[in-house]
Formats: C-alpha cells, sequence, structure tokens
C-alpha cells in the first residue's frame, strides 16, 4: 500500500489542484483539499502497460468499440454490483459532463425542466443552463447530517413543473450518499409516473464505506419504463482524468444510435485516446486489489478526520457513506464563511472547498478531499482547526 501512504509531490505536472490552486483561491502553493482528484499514482500494473505502449511509440487515431475495450467495462459491473451489462451498450465519451451536454439534448426540448436533488455537483449548473434548460433543485432532508428523500414533495414537484429529465449522482456527491434498493425503486416509479427519462451520474460508485452496495441505475431496468442512461468513468477511482476518456451506458439501442451520431458525426470525437483505452481495460480487467486498497486508506482518512473534528462540539460532521469527500457542517462557529477561508487561505496556506460552490444548501459547509496520504489529511485538518482557534481568540 506505498501508494497510498506515501506524499508525493504533484507540482510540475499541470495539476489543478496543485499547479493552479491560485485560480480559485487567489494565492499561489496551498494545501489543497479542494478539485475532486486524489494525490494517488494510477496502480503500478497500469504504470507499467502505459509504460510499454510510449516505448513502442505509436499514439495514432485509437478504435473503442470493440470487445476489449467494452467486456473491461461490463465485466466490472459484474463482479463489482452484481450488475448485468450488455456490452454493446457501452460507449466512449470524452467526459461525463460531455455525455451529459449531449443527452440532455437527445431526452429534452429548449428551456425544458430538469430536476436533480441538491446540494449537487457544480459542473451540472452550467451544464444545464448552457443547454438552455431550467434546473428545478430539490433538496435533500438533512438530519443530523443524514440525507434522505422527501418523496411527497418530489412527487409535488414532479406534477406541478412536469419535468423532462430527472438527473441523479448515486453516490451523491457532496453528500456522500448512496441511494438504497427502497429509494431508487421509488424514485423509478415517479419518473415511470410522469414520463420523466433518467441520467444518472454513477462516476463514484467505486468508492464506498465497508457494507454500503451500490446499485447502478441499470440494474433496474426491469422496472424503467422511461429512458435512461448511466454515466461514468473509471478516471475517478484510479485517478486517471488527465489520460481522458469516460463511457455511457445506453440499454436502448436507439438512443445509443443517436448518440454515437452526435459523438461522431456532429462533434468528430470517435477515437479515444489511447493510454485512457489501456488505463481503463487494465484498471477494469486487473486492479481490484488496488480498489481495495483504496477503500481501506479513504476509511482510515474518514475515521482520523472525524476524529480531530469532534474535539470541537460546535462542528457537525458524519462519515459519508460514498466518495473521499467529506461534507462539513460548520453553522455552529459563531463566523462568517468569509471569515474562516480568509484566515485558511491567508494564514494557514489551506484551500477547502466553500459549500456554496455546489448549491445554497452548502452555505455552511466545507468540502474536504480525503483523497491523499494520512499524513496530509491530518496536516490539513490541524490547519483548518488552527483557523478556527484563531478566529475564536480574534
Amino acid at each position: 500500500m506505498s501508494n497510498f501512504k506515501e506524499q508525493r509531490s504533484r507540482y510540475g505536472t499541470y495539476s489543478t489542484q496543485w499547479d493552479y490552486v491560485q485560480d480559485r483561491f487567489g494565492e499561489k502553493e496551498l494545501l489543497p483539499f479542494s478539485i475532486s482528484d486524489t494525490d494517488f499514482m494510477i496502480p503500478d500494473g497500469t504504470i507499467d502497460i502505459l509504460e510499454k505502449a510510449v516505448t513502442r511509440g505509436f499514439f495514432g487515431y485509437t478504435r473503442w468499440n470493440h470487445l476489449d475495450y467494452k467486456e473491461s467495462i461490463s465485466r466490472w459491473f459484474q463482479q463489482e454490483f452484481t450488475c448485468k451489462i450488455e456490452p454493446e451498450w457501452c460507449v466512449y465519451s470524452p467526459s461525463v459532463i460531455y455525455s451529459l451536454s449531449v443527452c440532455i439534448q437527445l431526452l429534452s426540448q429548449t428551456n425544458d425542466k430538469i430536476v436533480t436533488f441538491t446540494p449537487c455537483y457544480d459542473a451540472f449548473f452550467n451544464c444545464i443552463s448552457g443547454n438552455k434548460r431550467e434546473l428545478i433543485t430539490f433538496s435533500l432532508t438533512n438530519q443530523d447530517e443524514q440525507f434522505t428523500i422527501d418523496f411527497v414533495e418530489l412527487e409535488k414537484v414532479f406534477a406541478d413543473v412536469k419535468p423532462a429529465i430527472f438527473l441523479l449522482c448515486n453516490p451523491h456527491n457532496p453528500t456522500g450518499r448512496v441511494f438504497a434498493k427502497e429509494e431508487l425503486t421509488q424514485l423509478i416509479s415517479l419518473c415511470n409516473q410522469y414520463q420523466v427519462a433518467i441520467i444518472s451520474d454513477e462516476i463514484h460508485m467505486d468508492v464506498r464505506r465497508p457494507g454500503k452496495k451500490h446499485l447502478p441505475i441499470v440494474t433496474f431496468m426491469d422496472q424503467i419504463e422511461v429512458p435512461v442512461v448511466l454515466l461514468s468513468s473509471a478516471s475517478k477511482t484510479f485517478n486517471s482524468p488527465g489520460l481522458g476518456g469516460s463511457y455511457a451506458v445506453f440499454p436502448d439501442t436507439t438512443l445509443r444510435e443517436s448518440f454515437l451520431s452526435i459523438l461522431k458525426g456532429r462533434d468528430g470525437l470517435s477515437s479515444i485516446p489511447y493510454p485512457a483505452l489501456l488505463a481503463t481495460i487494465d484498471c477494469y480487467n486487473n486492479q481490484k486489489k488496488w480498489v481495495a486498497d483504496l477503500n481501506q486508506t479513504i476509511d482510515e482518512n474518514f475515521a482520523e478526520l472525524k476524529k480531530m473534528l469532534d474535539a470541537d462540539s460546535r462542528i457537525r460532521f458524519a462519515i459519508p457513506e460514498a466518495t473521499y469527500l467529506g461534507w462539513i457542517n460548520i453553522e455552529g462557529l459563531p463566523y462568517s464563511m468569509e471569515e474562516l477561508q480568509t484566515v485558511l487561505v491567508k494564514r494557514e496556506k489551506v484551500a477547502i472547498m466553500k459549500g456554496a460552490t455546489y448549491g445554497t444548501e452548502g452555505a455552511n459547509y466545507l468540502r474536504f478531499n480525503l483523497g491523499a496520504p494520512k499524513e496530509k489529511i491530518i496536516d490539513g485538518a490541524k490547519r483548518l482547526m488552527n483557523a478556527i482557534s484563531y478566529l475564536d481568540e480574534h
């Protein structure tokens, strides 16, 4: 597990989180816990495969539409989630947000409504508005930092606004919920009743706490009567977004062909980056043990963070069911987010995302990225607590 214990410098890699932290926080050389990638190298076996490819030196146009690629995805879903996916359902895409954008175009019309649970991943806001659709936010119910769905109120929203699409994020970013079978079944029933298409972003599916089972939306194909697409990528789990590439799972042939006509015809994006192809195939075929070690590391990090935060009774924090993102409630602190951020950045030299980035429900939250060796997590948590102590004294 040395890959998960050693701190290695990411400076000089054009890293968004490290080299360009000033873009979001206004200062250079901060200790970052912000962008949703990790400080872990990709698996050693995957590095070996990429090294061999670089040595060979061939990086021409590369095809993804073959069983080596598609079966690696379907095999992973069967192995990890006992979920049967036909290989032909799997389609390459340059990114999950690209897939979301195209699926919004295919499943709705200009000015249509799209409902999603909030707080939510901030890229959803721009993707929906950029496609000239209206986002209808539905707040998850928060009871003692446990987030649930009020289905009575959700049905009222469906009946009132008549959305074209429900955009699901499962596991949920930033709250870390893994939605249960009963919740997903009830959500599908509502979408069937009101004829609302389902787009499910499941990119955080592999990083979960012990005993938490992820149920891909396509597990419920025998119940779903509306268009549905699952979006995901190996990049979040294996920390390979810099290689490019994601995939979409389309059970419906017509919708899949419509997506491909845009991907290949309109947008000219039919060739997958060769390193992304190799990495996805290897990670899904050979790196199950690496994911187990990753999850153990994240579990330990969360336990350490909670122990440190619990020292201040004004902070409310519950270890999430999934993701490597801590959602920390600082509402009980007697100063504003702006005051806290100023001390964090200027005095403690640490970058922690303010929750308002993810919607109004996050106004009193910090989103803390725990995808790093424990030593860094402890350092960041100490800086956070130091900032709070400083404000208490001044």
